[in-house]
């Protein structure tokens, strides 16, 4: 049977996000927790296949890289997802901010593997680290979301705690560092394009469209050269491809439960796992100014995990008095 474009399935829509009319929205925007949840599993997903790609960009061009990974991305999301869908998971009325959104992420991934060849892992994802302060600014002005006190001063916590790792001077703004910096702008605007998106789209539509577009344009790139791997090399381009299928599929679905300023202070944990790897593959040992400046992104991202779960936990107690109300002095 063949789904409307708006149905979804169970692998990616949740009851509540399958409600009919206006109430779905609101729904949506109370599931901050479960968003939360599925950005920290993204994060670790992301930190492994930023390390293979690191890895091998190291070996072979940066656009068989990228090409590799983003087709093993989409044969995996299309071996799970259209078994279940079909081809009605591409049905939309909205191909052409699809295809833009593939464009800016596209370049926005292959900014992000540039940077991790030429400077380290962590170094690259804590520059990366402001794109929540874009994502956070254009959601409020482009999506009119309310952004609070508690979730504005977490995002500038946040981006202090990535001043002190980064520390500005006169060698931050090295050729790695501006193709990080330019990433951390890209994705900021990804992110604020997938939530406006998901008013309209399901997750399964964003994500099939968001992987067919990568592995097109990334096939671009194939111009500037290809080496055929060996095959201890080809099972390493295929695990990052897997490993950022699984984040892909992860962060669509963060910014599909919650507004983009409660789940993005998450992705700083990314910075947590890759200094791990840094040191575990590279041996790059972390200097105090990345361990105080993670601590205090991470000590913001647990703040407000609290607080929302907190509030989330007081809305679902709250007696619907208001309604009852309203009917009673009718």
């Amino acid at each position: 049977m063949m789904l409307r474009p708006d149905e979804g399935s169970e692998l990616a829509m949740s009851p509540a996000e399958r409600i009919p009319n206006e109430e779905t929205g609101a729904a949506r925007d109370n599931h901050v927790v479960r968003g939360i949840t599925f950005m920290i599993g993204a994060t670790v997903m992301f930190a492994i296949s930023n390390a293979l790609s690191k890895w091998i960009v190291a070996i072979y061009p940066v656009g068989e890289v990228m090409f590799t990974r983003s087709l093993t991305s989409l044969i995996v999301c299309s071996a799970f997802m259209l078994p279940v869908t079909g081809l009605s998971v591409f049905a939309t009325k909205r191909a052409r901010d699809h295809i833009a959104r593939g464009v800016s992420q596209s370049i926005s991934q292959t900014f992000t593997v540039l940077a991790f060849s030429m400077m380290p892992l962590a170094g690259a994802i804590a520059i990366n680290f402001s794109a929540p302060l874009f994502s956070g600014l254009i959601s409020v002005l482009w999506l009119k979301e309310r952004a609070g006190a508690a979730r504005w001063g977490t995002l500038l916590v946040g981006f202090i705690g990535v001043l002190i790792v980064v520390k500005p001077g006169a060698d931050s703004f090295q050729l790695g560092a501006l193709f990080a910096l330019a990433n951390a702008v890209m994705y900021g605007s990804v992110t604020v394009a997938v939530r406006g998106m998901s008013k309209t789209e399901s997750a399964n539509t964003l994500l099939m469209w968001q992987m067919v577009t990568l592995a097109v344009f990334h096939s671009f790139l194939l111009v500037f050269g290809f080496r055929w791997p060996t095959p201890q090399h080809a099972v390493l381009l295929i695990s990052s491809g897997v490993a950022n299928a699984a984040a892909q599929y992860l962060w669509t679905k963060a910014l599909h439960a919650a507004p983009a300023t409660a789940v993005s202070p998450f992705y700083y944990f990314l910075l947590v796992w890759s200094l791990a790897l840094g040191f575990l593959v590279w041996g790059d040992v972390p200097t105090i100014s990345l361990l105080v400046g993670s601590g205090i992104v991470v000590a913001s991202g647990l703040f407000l995990l609290y607080r929302e779960a907190q509030r989330e936990t007081a809305s679902a107690a709250a007696p619907k008095a208001p309604k009852t109300m309203a009917v009673r002095n009718a």
